[in-house]
């Protein structure tokens, strides 16, 4: 964006200044206090094609009739399920009622123009969600945001309940908590620990997603705990979480053991999953119970707990100095809280790993504690012994496992084949390395390649590829749960899995055309992008997805135009259209650096053929009021 002294123009004498001349219309832009330079506005009309389309089901005639509609619906937008009823709704919410040529239920090409530029009604992806929902939950892809607290950075943001609320609403299913324990009596806190960020108690967060859990989706909302708490401080979680939940808890079953239950059968139910209490593990190994829960803290052994921690945590921090205080505290110096390679680890500590989880002696292990393990329905695993060693088969537990990007990327390039089989059975989670501090996030693509059903984000954060993330799950109707394709939960002949990597014949093409562009004058301020001329507009239009089907394209340059026409076709060879996003972004030329004009990204599985309506996103993915392009898409 260009920037100029303020004492050249007057912003007020700057605003879309109109004169009219005939039918024509103008906008001037002061130069320098005293020049105006007058610039033609050129009204959006129909493209070409939207022309020939109206002769050719309109039976070259003036008017395009219902049943005429209803075909070019059916043969050449590829709508599915349309009836006659539909047509005359849609054309009854177009046509002008005090139109004084209105006769009967008809188009003219102008109306259809305006009906094709209804995103409701004709965006470029279905709105419901349509996907089989009754498969075991390792099936699906699931909306998951990565320290769903936090407003801002990693390291010195406030902790919030707004987010969580935020996120809810966009769709997101999976929603992560760490638990601290307060200063006051029997208090938790949720919060990034050993940083700057403030704390939110967790009765909020609680309290936040019960309220909102189901705005967006009536599928389950998975909430991640990252557990640092003492056993009496759980028992206190799960008295707070069946307090707070009542019926919407969904308590695990013996069946669970076996196979995760499926999104259709939890609608509308919270499932909590964590790494299960060491109290459940040390009970097989002791002869009589621990001292009492409700011991105070301060009698009890600082080493134990603070190794756990640091090993739950990654704390740099030895474990000789990681008291309790070193690590919950929030008001340590930078640099010591930090540590010269500060590296956040995340959640799920290296547990030891138990047989049998479901211990058959209750005398060995706390009641409280009890109540809190029978509540976590999905149970979560770290790699102990390298990440390799965790992919194996483990019969008889359905586990969450997680890891970091910078594991996954090394597990995709020398065993990624072993990947894809264990996310064929098990829930893969895949987290941001710590050194994100500004809360940006890793391309994604690489752990759906590989089946990983939990791709956990930064939701607060920036960037391309938190416009991926939006873009893939807008999916099945935003609804949060992504099925995933076939052939990243099948075996071959010879038991191979898919592999990214190979070279594939393509499968389909998909064909897209830009038409024009529209609603910057609404969403932007006249001088927003220029302040002496109005914009340049071109667009960008790239394929994210196995690296055959990589691609970058580009229109022209439109100058001096706030409806910018392009009409340019593109090509795009696909070899794995099922896991393929097309990102569309308009700049603003300009000499020394393109401004952002907005951006969306699309599941090309979920493209619908024909003229469509795209509408654009600002970069922390809200949409705008108005900003749209006019594009096509077809399959050949």
């Amino acid at each position: 964006m260009q920037t100029h002294n303020p004492h050249m123009y007057q912003d007020d004498e700057n605003r879309d200044q109109k004169k009219k001349t005939g039918n024509e219309k103008y906008s001037y832009y002061k130069m320098f206090g005293y020049f105006n330079r007058k610039f033609k506005i050129n009204e959006l009309g129909p493209p070409d094609d939207v022309i020939d389309v109206f002769k050719l089901y309109s039976k070259d005639e003036s008017e395009m009739l219902p049943d005429g509609f209803l075909r070019f619906l059916i043969e050449f937008q590829g709508e599915e399920r349309v009836t006659i009823q539909d047509v005359e709704r849609f054309m009854v919410r177009v046509i002008d009622p005090a139109r004084s040529d209105l006769t009967r239920c008809a188009f003219t090409v102008n109306d259809l123009f305006q009906y094709l530029l209804l995103d409701d009604i004709n965006g470029p992806i279905k709105t419901e969600a349509h996907h089989d929902m009754t498969a075991p939950l390792q099936h699906y892809f699931i909306y998951t945001g990565h320290n769903s607290y936090l407003t801002g950075n990693q390291l010195s943001s406030d902790s919030s309940e707004k987010p969580i609320i935020k996120a809810l609403q966009k769709g997101v299913r999976g929603i992560e908590l760490d638990l601290w324990p307060s200063n006051t009596k029997d208090g938790i806190n949720v919060l990034h620990g050993r940083t700057l960020t403030t704390p939110v108690t967790l009765h909020k967060c609680l309290k936040s997603i019960k309220e909102h859990a189901f705005e967006k989706s009536p599928y389950p909302v998975m909430i991640t705990l990252e557990d640092h708490l003492t056993p009496s401080l759980q028992a206190k979680v799960a008295e707070m979480v069946t307090s707070t939940f009542g019926d919407m808890l969904y308590y695990p079953k013996e069946s669970d053991k076996e196979q995760f239950p499926s999104p259709e059968a939890l609608k509308n139910q919270i499932i909590l999953s964590t790494k299960q209490p060491k109290e459940y593990l040390q009970s097989k190994n002791v002869d009589k119970e621990r001292s009492s829960d409700d011991e105070p803290e301060d009698q009890r052994s600082n080493s134990d707990e603070a190794a756990a921690a640091a090993t739950n945590e990654g704390c740099t921090v030895s474990n000789r100095d990681c008291t309790k205080e070193a690590c919950s505290s929030t008001t340590q110096p930078l640099s010591k809280i930090l540590g010269a390679g500060y590296e956040d680890n995340d959640d799920d500590s290296d547990d030891d790993d138990d047989d049998d989880d479901y211990i058959e002696d209750e005398n060995y292990r706390p009641q409280k504690a009890l109540e809190y393990k029978h509540l976590i329905a999905i149970r979560a695993y770290k790699p102990k012994n390298g990440t390799r060693n965790a992919l194996r088969d483990d019969p008889g537990k359905a586990k969450r496992l997680s890891v970091s990007e910078q594991a996954l990327e090394k597990a995709a390039n020398d065993y990624g084949d072993e990947i894809v089989r264990f996310t064929q059975k098990y829930i893969l989670r895949v987290f941001p390395k710590g050194t994100r501090v500004t809360s940006t996030n890793f391309k994604p693509l690489t752990a759906w390649m590989h089946g990983a059903q939990m791709v956990a984000f930064n939701m607060q954060g920036y960037g391309r590829s938190l416009w991926m993330m939006h873009g893939m799950f807008r999916s099945n109707g935003g609804c949060g749960y992504i099925r995933k394709p076939a052939f990243l939960m099948g075996r071959g002949p010879n038991d191979e899995v898919f592999d990214p990597k190979a070279e594939l014949p393509v499968k389909k093409t998909l064909k897209v055309k830009v038409y024009m562009g529209d609603g910057w004058r609404l969403d932007f301020s006249q001088t927003h992008f220029d302040s002496y001329s109005p914009p340049d507009f071109y667009t960008k239009i790239y394929m994210a997805g196995v690296s055959a089907d990589v691609a970058k394209k580009r229109t022209k340059v439109i100058g001096d135009d706030w409806t910018p026409v392009w009409n340019e076709e593109f090509t795009f060879p696909l070899t794995v259209p099922e896991l393929a996003l097309l990102g569309i972004v308009v700049q603003e030329y300009d000499v020394d650096s393109d401004d952002f004009a907005g951006q969306t990204c699309l599941p090309v599985a979920e493209l619908r053929p024909g003229i469509r309506v795209v509408p654009l996103y600002n970069k922390k993915g809200e949409k705008y009021k108005y900003v749209k392009l006019l594009m096509r898409f077809s399959f050949v």
